[in-house]
């Protein structure tokens, strides 16, 4: 299979690649920072040598490079996996977080994935097939204090992810929204996980391989997780 995942140079999107990589599938990956994506892209090369890559940089708060970041991939075959992960974390209240944090949450969390899908659902739609699966978070079902402007992009891709699954029916392609909670990743800094308090990167990519491999007559169209103990 075709895959292509965003934000993949760490955290839960390298996790993903990982996944699929094992399997021997063809896995495209990207990020805006193109030091760490690099340093990914060769970390799965040596550790998987049996599938088959490719990476690029862009910036895909910037709808003319999430357009070509569809095109560079669709010059290289179809996926048969999307998985938009491409986010950022700014955490504030609405009432007084930093002037911008809506509008550069909004163009990495929701227009990111709207522009990507779009360039590449033609495409898509003709091959009958596919899988869609939006990263979103427990942040885009609940409001909680400090969320703000992240929380407001997570809703947003939330109400995406229900129209596309709902316009993608009768053309084969499963659409799923994803829920996390509390992840291990970069932006949790130095915490201190050894008593397992927040999930793994691991749990997610498992989650979501696992939905790919189901019959044809299955959608998931949710998944929601958190840490055993509950939100922090």
């Amino acid at each position: 299979m075709n895959i292509l995942i965003t934000g993949a140079s760490q955290g839960i999107g390298f996790a993903i690649a990982e996944v699929f990589a094992k399997k021997g599938n063809r896995v495209w990956i990207t990020s805006k920072n193109e030091v760490r994506l690099y340093q990914a892209l060769a970390t799965l090369q040596a550790t998987y040598p049996d599938a088959a890559f490719g990476a690029k940089a862009f910036d895909l708060s910037v709808k003319e490079q999430a357009i070509a970041l569809g095109k560079w991939v669709l010059e290289q075959g179809v996926p048969d996996i999307l998985v938009n992960n491409a986010g950022l974390f700014e955490p504030g209240n609405i009432t007084d977080e930093a002037d911008g944090a809506l509008e550069s949450q909004m163009t990495t969390n929701l227009y990111s994935a709207y522009h990507l899908t779009r360039t590449l659902l033609p495409a898509m739609k003709e091959k009958r097939q596919g899988f869609i699966f939006n990263i979103c978070s427990v942040a885009g079902l609940q409001a909680y204090p400090g969320g703000g402007s992240y929380s407001i992009s997570k809703f947003a891709l939330n109400g995406f992810s229900q129209n596309l699954r709902e316009e993608l029916k009768p053309h084969g392609i499963k659409v799923t929204a994803l829920f996390p909670g509390a992840v291990k990743t970069a932006s949790w800094g130095d915490f201190d996980n050894t008593g397992k308090r927040i999930m793994e990167a691991g749990d997610i990519a498992a989650l979501i391989e696992t939905t790919t491999r189901l019959s044809d007559a299955a959608c998931v169209e949710s998944i929601i997780l958190r840490p055993q103990l509950g939100d922090l």
